[in-house]
């Protein structure tokens, strides 16, 4: 398996991570460099929609959280190529980030739909070397994705779909309780 960091990868909470933050988390790497890390998590769901938070826009958008930091920030991912410019291309058909304001118009004219975007309110980030170091320490797993499977494959169960995906120890661990003294 291909142990990189780079921007288009996924990190995999371990089953037995204990950080509430990112319990049965699968976070999006869109920024990897000797300065640090910065992911979206892509299965923590809210109960609010984009309309709620920006001035301006006429359809009703979820929103995910990114992670614990700076909450009060909003970030996206999509699959819509250079339709919104200035994206960042993370390989794999997934973009991260763009021009808002022509994503706006695209969005209230109704060119864009909620199945190929995603909104994220705060992100995850790590310091210089600290995502290295938490690897090391199997923390997480690390894996590619594709547009297809962030898009398609409903939040809840995102984590298990996943690891089942990726096949072998993987999918054991799929099945892992969340509290294994439950069981």
């Amino acid at each position: 398996m291909d142990t990189s960091l780079k921007s288009g990868r996924i990190l995999i909470a371990e089953p037995f991570l204990g950080d509430p933050n990112f319990e049965r988390s699968v976070i999006l790497l869109c920024e990897h460099n000797e300065s640090g890390s910065f992911g979206l998590v892509l299965n923590q769901t809210t109960n609010s929609y984009l309309s709620d938070v920006i001035e301006g826009v006429y359809q009703e958008y979820p929103l995910y959280i990114g992670g614990p930091v700076e909450q009060n920030t909003l970030h996206y991912i999509h699959r819509l190529g250079n339709l919104i410019e200035d994206s960042v291309d993370l390989g794999n058909g997934l973009f991260w980030s763009g021009d808002f304001e022509s994503l706006k118009s695209l969005i209230n004219i109704g060119t864009i739909k909620t199945e190929d975007i995603r909104f994220f309110l705060g992100y995850s980030g790590w310091g210089a070397g600290q995502l290295s170091e938490e690897l090391a320490q199997n923390t997480w797993i690390l894996s590619n994705i594709d547009s297809d499977m962030v898009f398609e494959n409903e939040p809840v169960q995102f984590w298990r779909t996943v690891l089942k995906r990726m096949g072998g120890d993987y999918k054991v661990l799929s099945n892992y309780p969340i509290d294994p003294r439950l069981n």
